[in-house]
């Protein structure tokens, strides 16, 4: 009961015309952006965070959530007309729903996609209203040593299965942690890693690390493919609207895609690639017409676009609750959070609560803007990929200058900025994973601060880093994470010469 009175104070805060007009903004940028290949919205709302630093906290969170939702809802649109997944959770969307455009049945695609989208987004926040009060509540049981164990799951979870090489992973991880020591240290007052330089003794700026990686580094990237960048877009036109069959082959995939979704996503790394695999996998195996996918079969768009969502409601329950982010996303909105002055937590439900009941309501509205924007309007969208991509990339770059310029009139921002925009770019060229540069700056500092704790509380006694079940738990998660991948992948080495030897003996 108390959570549907704090829900209701929410949508007191979220429909006020001030926060529905910052709603509506969200929607749509991030619409668009999930249209453009190559333009997520982590690099979306990291360009922002300069501009918004004078917006009231709860309008620009309202909209960094509509950025968040409207990219998932964007996403699908390119990677059915053009074969190009604006999002990385896309990915799966575009095998049976381009094939379905290709056989004009593109809006029926669409509409299966974002009906499920906005199925998926209000179950994924159903599921986070009445499970992040609880979640948060036991968060308060959490002694310092458990906090640092929870992080380091957070980073040996994020190292291990972001990117393609653990070696990759690491490096990544460790730049981040290295990021976050730079500055005075809080406790001593020492100063570490300034390099004699007064301009770094307050630390780098999370703002000028992720416009840097994601504005310039990532806008970087994507320019330098410009050249193999697709082109023909499956036109609308012979298409239908979703049958009655449509539907009725849709409306199961779409709560079977809920329900893988929203878990996976509020795990350490869940993310949405993986519960949108695992939502086609499993669509496949049950649909009665197994020979239509690969050849476009409704079942495979419904599933993994419900899965994509759902996991987006999921990320944002670590987030606020424990204040952990486990995306690249997750990542920036905590560094929005700590821009304002905020930190997510189980604290953030009594000190902002209408902060966060807000920006819980506001997802309910923002799945409602997008299903109207996205059904009618996708025509719009759609002319968005008819932009000349140099003028979009170009206009990024001047963005970010002008915003990190505005944060702070600082000429080493500006050159750090540069610098790490290179760093991001061949990090990108390279196959280095973004995300876990971004988890060791925000959660370093915050995990030498609760490992000093617990070691002042134990007299420095390490034993205690284990010293409870939670922390022990944790801690074992951690290293089996670090542990069972490189064993699988052995076995797997090992298992394909023994296949191989009794057929060459054949």
């Amino acid at each position: 009961m108390e959570i549907l009175t704090q829900l209701i104070g929410g949508f007191a805060v979220a429909l006020q015309p001030i926060n529905l007009f910052w709603a509506f903004i969200g929607c749509a940028l991030g619409t668009a952006v999930g249209v453009l290949p190559g333009i997520g919205p982590a690099l979306t709302i990291a360009l922002l965070l300069p501009v918004t630093a004078q917006v009231n906290p709860a309008s620009a969170f309202i909209m960094f959530a509509g950025i968040l939702y409207g990219a998932l809802y964007g996403g699908s649109t390119t990677s059915i007309l053009l074969n190009t997944p604006g999002e990385s959770g896309s990915v799966m969307t575009a095998i049976e729903g381009n094939r379905m455009a290709r056989k004009g049945r593109g809006a029926a695609a669409l509409a299966t996609a974002a009906i499920g989208s906005f199925v998926a987004g209000t179950v994924g926040t159903l599921a986070l209203t009445f499970l992040a009060p609880a979640i948060a509540e036991l968060a308060f049981v959490f002694g310092p040593e458990d906090y640092f164990a929870l992080m380091v799951l957070s980073f040996t979870s994020v190292a291990v299965v972001m990117g393609r090489s653990l070696v990759r992973g690491f490096a990544a991880l460790f730049f981040g942690l290295a990021l976050g020591t730079i500055g005075i240290d809080t406790q001593t007052g020492q100063t570490r890693m300034v390099f004699g330089m007064l301009e770094l003794l307050d630390g780098v700026s999370f703002t000028v690390v992720l416009v840097s990686l994601f504005a310039i580094g990532e806008t970087l990237y994507v320019a330098s493919r410009h050249a193999s960048a697709p082109a023909a877009i499956n036109p609308l036109s012979g298409g239908h609207w979703m049958t009655r069959h449509d539907w009725a082959r849709s409306w199961k995939p779409w709560l079977r895609g809920s329900v893988i979704g929203f878990p996976i996503g509020a795990l350490p790394a869940g993310g949405t690639e993986i519960p949108t695999f695992l939502s086609y996998a499993l669509e496949r195996r049950l649909s009665k017409h197994p020979e239509e996918f690969g050849h476009g079969a409704i079942e495979g768009v419904a599933g993994p676009e419900a899965a994509n969502n759902a996991a987006a409601a999921g990320i944002l329950v670590p987030l606020l609750t424990l204040g952990l982010p486990s995306t690249a996303t997750a990542a920036v909105l905590l560094a929005a959070f700590q821009n304002y002055g905020l930190q997510p937590g189980p604290m953030l439900f009594a000190t902002n609560p209408d902060l966060l009941w807000g920006l819980i309501a506001s997802l309910y509205i923002g799945n409602l803007i997008l299903l109207i924007l996205n059904l009618p309007l996708v025509g719009i969208w759609v002319r968005l990929l008819l932009i000349p991509r140099h003028y979009i990339y170009g206009g990024i770059v001047v963005f970010a200058l002008v915003g990190v310029w505005g944060l702070s009139t600082s000429w080493m921002d500006l050159a750090l900025m540069c610098g790490l925009g290179l760093i991001g770019y061949v990090a990108r060229v390279y196959d280095f994973p973004i995300a876990p540069v971004l988890i060791g700056l925000i959660l370093g500092p915050q995990a030498e601060i609760q490992l000093r704790r617990a070691l002042a509380v134990s007299q420095d006694d390490w034993s205690v880093l284990v010293g409870t079940p939670i922390s022990a738990s944790l801690l074992a998660i951690a290293a089996l994470v670090l542990v069972v991948p490189p064993l699988l992948a052995y076995r797997r080495r090992q298992a394909i010469p023994a296949r191989e030897q009794p057929a060459s003996a054949s």
